[in-house]
């Protein structure tokens, strides 16, 4: 136990004052807009600035404003920052707000191009729009902080008279780096988790300040939780399950209410007063109408527009038509599989979630949680020994009992209940969108570092012995974990988040000299091809020299094709601005040298053996104009890759995996090429890895990105009961192209389906080496059709 009151406070004030430092600089460091969904939240913010009326959101994402999908967020948090910002001109937004059109959003790649934005390194960034979303991200920084101490709040009354794990859950929340990078943008949860925290913590202090000697919660606590409810219904969606808490509450004290004298007292045996009944029931109803009063008057103006809007209360239509969804909604296993991005974005993955801590260091944060759990176990099953304890020595009816239990245990049951229904919700959410992110049950944070907390003490505990000899251990592990966090939050921002947003020095010359001039603007100087053993699957790596001759106003986007010449299309491309993606063109000074990198990946579904064409070039992403050379070529090629054929007696040797184990390991298309109005043949092979269900069908199509088909082809209900696992089944589709199918190269796609009760299809999805769910068809290759 720690010695002495004044020290706990004191390190209380040392945790909030490292948070408050760690959050300036993640604030100051992160790019503007680099941070998680501060693309969208911040417009917002600008929009409300100026005075205009809240947006209506629109169905179609094509149409929606610069804030995409949060126009649908309620907009108390949005009004707090357009309040700090609206002195300053922000008409500079679209100039300083300038999007990436090639980012590879939530995707980890190794050859940059993971900014969401790009920036000028000549803008100031304390003027204009970069200084109102300064101000804002300070605000949240210091939002945070009121969480932070919240926490602690929380965690002492769960735990009193052990500071080291309200010190414990204090610093694991204001060092967990995630926490950290989001509290420093721009996003409502930096308002929803402050909010959230002091409701809980209201509820909390309701009921065990009134363990010992009971006196009837004031009418102004009901209406003050009430209030901050509100507050955070008007911030957030993800809190509206503080309603149901609060009633819980309610519910509690009423219980507490209708226990009191003697019955609560246990000095006599004798029957409940049916007036201390009622009054108990009149003060549960009293309460919760005191409650719901301030919510409904601060937030339910809110929830009926979205009624007369969008035709439901959530405006969850509206935010999911923006936002796009999953094309099947995801089972159980699936987002189980997606437990390692989870994992990582909630310790810390930043930009657009792409910007990665080492995997050591999730390693160990994850051992970490493990440990937590287990303490955590062992630590409630200690709790429950004690209560069975309570109970066998108690007084008073069983009722009595019972509540004194839920009195000592009343901030565990909170945490842990709301602690679940975040969860639950996000598995809901996530079901249907992609929004498998760790850092969206934040609005649970306070919770999940008590919890977290009382985990680590509980395994302290254990290994500290029995007894007051125990608390050293606690304190020493908890302690330990708070170093190592803090020692990673403050690295971060300096070895993984600034170091992405710098574009890549210029090694020594590359090994191919060369001098192709594009439109007078751009000198490629140079390149290098790297791969070994290519095939498919494997990865190529191309360097580039790049000069600038001259001062562009336009943005040049570098695009590297691995060209089919059998299609006459890249079955393999990459694209993106000079600079790893950060420097487009209209950026670039003359007598400049960028040197890039570009890795790129031969599908799996590759044919071989095939000769792949590397050709590079520039292009005009909004127009697709393409910048030509001085002797009007529109691309350069630099080389050829050759494909051998693939040894084995399965032609182009795949590993795809449906539903019930069934395994495409391989196929072959003849011709590839073909005018509409002729036949093209396919040969697919499977392999079940085990029984699988009777009278599956199969089918081929090829089809435009509209899903318009023009050629088909399906066999009948195959005997596939009767497949033997392990033992592969050649099928044979003929495809006829529609003869009007206008010539161009379609995608050739298979799968699996079997016939339901009602005459409909039924398909068979993907699953992918992790155990996710995903396309319910596999697409092959391309087919180049001709005129006839």
């Amino acid at each position: 136990m720690l010695p002495h009151r004044s020290i706990e406070r004191r390190l209380l004030v040392l945790i909030l004052a490292l948070y408050v430092a760690l959050g300036f600089t993640y604030a100051l460091v992160t790019p503007a807009f680099e941070a998680s969904d501060e693309l969208w939240h911040y417009p917002m913010v600008r929009h409300l600035a100026d005075g205009n009326p809240l947006p209506v959101q629109v169905f179609d994402p094509a149409l929606a404003g610069p804030w995409n999908q949060e126009a649908s967020q309620p907009p108390l948090y949005y009004y707090l920052g357009a309040a700090l910002t609206f002195w300053i001109d922000q008409s500079d937004m679209d100039t300083a707000r300038q999007l990436n059109p090639h980012v590879d959003n939530g995707v980890l790649t190794a050859d940059g191009n993971i900014n969401l934005a790009v920036h000028d390194p000549e803008a100031n960034p304390w003027s204009g729009a970069l200084l109102a979303v300064r101000l804002v991200r300070l605000f949240s920084v210091l939002l945070g902080a009121v969480t932070v101490y919240l926490t602690y709040r929380i965690a002492a009354e769960t735990a009193p008279g052990r500071p080291e794990i309200a010190l414990g859950a204090a610093a694991i929340n204001a060092f967990l780096p995630m926490f950290l990078f989001i509290s420093g943008a721009v996003n409502n949860d930096n308002l929803a988790l402050p909010l959230t925290s002091l409701a809980l913590l209201i509820m909390i202090r309701i009921v065990t300040r009134r363990q010992t000697s009971y006196s009837p919660v004031r009418w102004w606590e009901w209406v003050v939780l009430g209030l901050v409810i509100g507050l955070a219904a008007l911030t957030k969606e993800g809190t509206l399950g503080l309603i149901p808490m609060a009633f819980g509450t309610a519910v509690v004290a009423a219980w507490q209410w209708f226990l009191t004298g003697e019955q609560r007292n246990g000095e006599t045996g004798k029957g409940f007063r049916s007036t201390t009944l009622s009054s108990a029931v009149v003060g549960l109803l009293r309460a919760v109408a005191l409650m719901l009063a301030p919510v409904l008057l601060v937030a339910g103006w809110w929830y009926y527009r979205n009624i007369v809007l969008y035709g439901d209360w959530l405006g969850w239509s509206a935010f999911i038509a923006v936002l796009g969804e999953r094309g099947h909604d995801a089972s159980l296993a699936q987002l189980w599989g997606e437990r390692r991005g989870f994992m990582m974005s909630f310790w810390g993955l930043f930009g657009g979630v792409n910007v990665p801590m080492p995997l050591w260091v999730y390693a160990v944060l994850n051992s970490v949680l493990v440990l937590s759990v287990a303490g955590f176990v062992s630590y409630l099953v200690r709790a429950i020994r004690v209560e069975i304890g309570h109970w066998q020595t108690g007084k008073g009816s069983w009722l009595a009992r019972l509540l004194q239990i839920v009195e000592r245990r009343f901030g565990l049951i909170v945490n842990l209940i709301f602690t679940a229904a975040v969860v639950y919700g996000l598995i809901q959410w996530a079901t249907t969108t992609w929004s498998s992110q760790g850092r969206l049950v934040f609005t649970a944070i306070s919770s999940l570092a008590t919890l977290m907390a009382l985990g680590l003490a509980g395994a302290g505990d254990l290994a500290g012995g029995l007894g007051r000899a125990r608390r050293p251990g606690a304190a020493y592990l908890l302690g330990g974990v708070a170093v190592f966090l803090f020692a990673v939050a403050a690295a971060a921002p300096w070895l993984w988040i600034r170091p992405a947003y710098q574009p890549p020095s210029a090694p020594e010359p590359l090994a191919e000299p060369l001098d192709v001039v594009f439109g007078d603007r751009m000198r490629l100087a140079g390149y290098e091809v790297e791969y070994d053993s290519p095939g498919p699957g494997s990865t190529v790596r191309v360097r580039l020299a790049w000069d600038v001759l001259q001062a562009m106003d336009r943005d040049w986007s570098v695009f590297i094709h691995l060209n089919d010449p059998v299609l006459g299309r890249p079955i393999a491309q990459r694209d993106m601005y000079p600079g790893a993606g950060l420097r487009p063109t209209s950026f670039l000074q003359p007598g400049q040298r960028l040197v890039d990198e570009y890795v790129l990946t031969i599908p799996t579904t590759a044919i071989t053996p095939a000769d792949l064409e590397v050709v590079v070039g520039l292009y005009d992403y909004d127009t697709a104009e393409r910048l030509k050379t001085t002797d009007g070529r529109e691309a350069v090629q630099l080389g050829v890759i050759p494909l051998a054929a693939q040894e084995g007696p399965i032609p182009n040797p795949v590993s795809f995996f449906f539903e019930h184990g069934l395994e495409m390991v391989g196929f072959a298309v003849e011709p590839r090429r073909a005018p509409a109005g002729d036949a093209v043949s396919l040969r697919t092979y499977w392999r079940p890895s085990r029984p699988l269900p009777d009278g599956l069908a199969f089918f081929a199509q090829i089809v435009d990105e509209d899903t318009t088909r023009y050629a088909a082809a399906d066999t009948p209900p195959q005997p596939t009961a009767g497949w033997v696992s392990g033992e592969v089944v050649e099928l044979s589709f003929t495809l006829v192209i529609d003869p009007a199918t206008p010539p161009d190269a379609y995608p050739l796609i298979v799968g699996v389906y079997t016939r339901t009760p009602d005459g409909g299809f039924d398909r068979l999805q993907q699953v992918t080496a992790d155990g996710r769910l995903t396309d319910d068809f596999l697409s092959l290759t391309l087919v180049k059709v001709d005129a006839p």
